[in-house]
């Protein structure tokens, strides 16, 4: 069977030590200073979703179910301000060498869609260097995950929804990954108990096991699941392999972690938000912008990378 090859393979992972491609790396962005850490995380198996006995608990979150998850990297922080205004300035397009390090991915980067300036200062005095882009749509953090991509010559996309929380619970069964206690969460996480009613500078608290910094709190984080709250419910999930939910409608989709506003029931491993039409609701223009979330300063993003490099087709797929 597919999941005891599983255990057999974080056996040999642990105990024999990671090749030579499965380690953590830096993602150096062309022309620029700025880099993108990525930590390397183990396929495996777990139990995806949270009981009813967790503190906590939401509907939408059961019945737990096994998932099995192909090794990825996945970015130890959220995307900053930094580094996503080069995308939405597209200023350092032209500083793209003709030829990148990476073998993944070949895209003219002048052909991926860009993101429309916002009609506001989308931070909203919150702070911008080394702080998490916020505000975005799906569409353009996907549409960033392409930008990257062409860039570097390296897939990379948003994590699926079972990939998000395999890599915050780090092989822990716990509400949180430190523990089920809420009032360790201050050591972890931003939340609004601590936040100050803001974000904060990604990287300040402690990582959970794995390397991974925010994974509760200081801002939820896109995935490319559409949202659906009976989905751990269907037959296909009793036992599954890598799951996406595949979009067909643009509300709601996916969104993990809590954010900086949020209280510390949100902020567990499990915890699951759709994203909403409001979202967008002070936003004057007509029609409203496919870039921007005007009333989503809780929301961002991080990257991943999967092991196993996806055909051309399949990555045109997670992209649009």
């Amino acid at each position: 069977m597919k999941i005891n090859r599983s255990y057999v393979f974080l056996f040999s992972l642990f105990f024999l030590g990671f090749g030579p491609e499965e380690k953590g790396y830096i993602q150096n962005i062309p022309g620029t200073p700025e880099v993108i850490e990525m930590a390397f995380i183990p396929g495996g198996t777990f139990s995806m979703g949270s009981p009813k006995s967790e503190q906590g608990h939401f509907g939408d979150e059961g019945p737990q179910h096994l998932v099995e998850v192909d090794p990825f990297w996945m970015g130890k922080f959220e995307i900053t301000w930094d580094l996503y205004e080069l995308f939405i300035s597209r200023g350092i397009d032209k500083k793209r060498p003709a030829t990148v390090s990476g073998k993944e991915v070949e895209i003219d980067v002048a052909a991926v869609s860009g993101a429309t300036q916002p009609y506001t200062e989308m931070s909203f005095g919150m702070g911008v260097e080394g702080y998490p882009a916020i505000c975005m749509t799906q569409l353009a953090a996907v549409k960033f995950c392409e930008w990257l991509s062409a860039m570097t010559g390296n897939f990379y996309r948003l994590p699926t929804e079972a990939e998000w929380e395999y890599a915050c619970r780090a092989g822990t069964k716990t509400a949180y990954s430190f523990g089920d206690n809420p009032s360790n969460l201050d050591i972890y996480a931003w939340h609004e108990g601590n936040s100050g009613g803001a974000y904060h500078k990604v990287g300040q608290k402690e990582p959970n096991p794995w390397g991974l910094y925010d994974m509760h709190g200081n801002v939820s984080e896109w995935t490319l699941d559409q949202y659906v709250p009976t989905v751990y419910n269907t037959r296909k999930r009793k036992t599954v392999d890598n799951p996406l939910q595949t979009p067909t409608k643009t509300y709601p989709r996916v969104v993990r972690g809590g954010a900086w506003s949020d209280k510390p029931n949100r902020l567990r491993s499990a915890a699951r938000r759709p994203s909403s039409k409001k979202w967008k609701k002070r936003d004057p223009q007509i029609p409203k912008s496919l870039w921007w979330h005007t009333d989503a300063p809780f929301v961002g993003f991080r990257v991943v990378r999967p092991l196993e490099t996806p055909s051309p087709l399949d990555q045109n797929k997670y992209w649009n």
